[in-house]
């Protein structure tokens, strides 16, 4: 399963990159905001910046909601590098757009999935990925992770060449369980990842060790 991190902090995606587990980034204009990023201009120079740190793919999102206008800014996001994917809203003109940029050859992600229905849809336009927000599904009393799980069965029914990347993931276990469901990639804070190194049996063993070590050393 792919590590994507969903942020548009260069310190946190530089942190990740270097542990060697990083697989990709996913962005938006909100996490740009987080971050300072203000001004078209501005943006795209730090997508390629994204694009130069990390040698996979990175999700960058069009604003408009309209299918000329995530034609016209998703060919001026695909031209900044080949890593980027254009990301596209699940909606009437975001499948038309999906299914124009899939005849391109210009990579997508359809984001803001909450149903099977839905992914399909996207997977038949072509999209590359699909997000299902599962933290998002929890929020409001649904099982998120039931919806990767019948995402992973639906696509290996008909050979969908569409990975599933879990999105809105809000703590480790949903990364483990994302796992166990096969899940092609998950997308999280850094936080989240960061917590799958924590276990209090490897803290008191390290601990063990290190007393050991200070008593054959005298």
């Amino acid at each position: 399963m792919k590590f994507f991190i969903d942020t548009a902090n260069l310190d946190e995606i530089k942190e990740l990159n270097d542990l060697g587990i990083l697989d990709g980034v996913t962005t938006n204009p909100s996490l740009m905001a987080k971050v300072g990023v203000q001004g078209r201009e501005n943006v795209l120079k730090h997508y390629k910046t994204i694009c130069e740190m990390v040698d996979g793919d990175i999700s960058a999102e069009v604003i408009s909601t309209d299918f000329e206008g995530m034609l016209r800014e998703g060919k001026e996001l695909a031209a900044l590098h080949n890593n980027i994917v254009v990301k596209v809203p699940m909606t009437r003109d975001g499948i038309k757009a999906i299914k124009a940029f899939s005849e391109m050859g210009i990579r997508t992600n359809c984001t803001l999935i909450f149903s099977v229905g839905q992914a399909i849809l996207a997977a038949k336009a072509g999209a590359s990925y699909v997000s299902p927000f599962l933290g998002r599904l929890d929020d409001v009393s649904t099982d998120g992770l039931s919806l990767i799980e019948d995402l992973v069965l639906v696509f290996a029914n008909y050979g969908f060449d569409t990975e599933i990347l879990a999105a809105s993931i809000r703590h480790p276990m949903h990364i483990v369980e994302c796992a166990k469901i096969g899940a092609d990639v998950v997308t999280c804070p850094g936080s989240s990842i960061d917590k799958l190194f924590n276990h209090p049996l490897t803290d008191i063993g390290l601990a063990q060790f290190i007393a050991d070590y200070k008593k054959v050393e005298g």
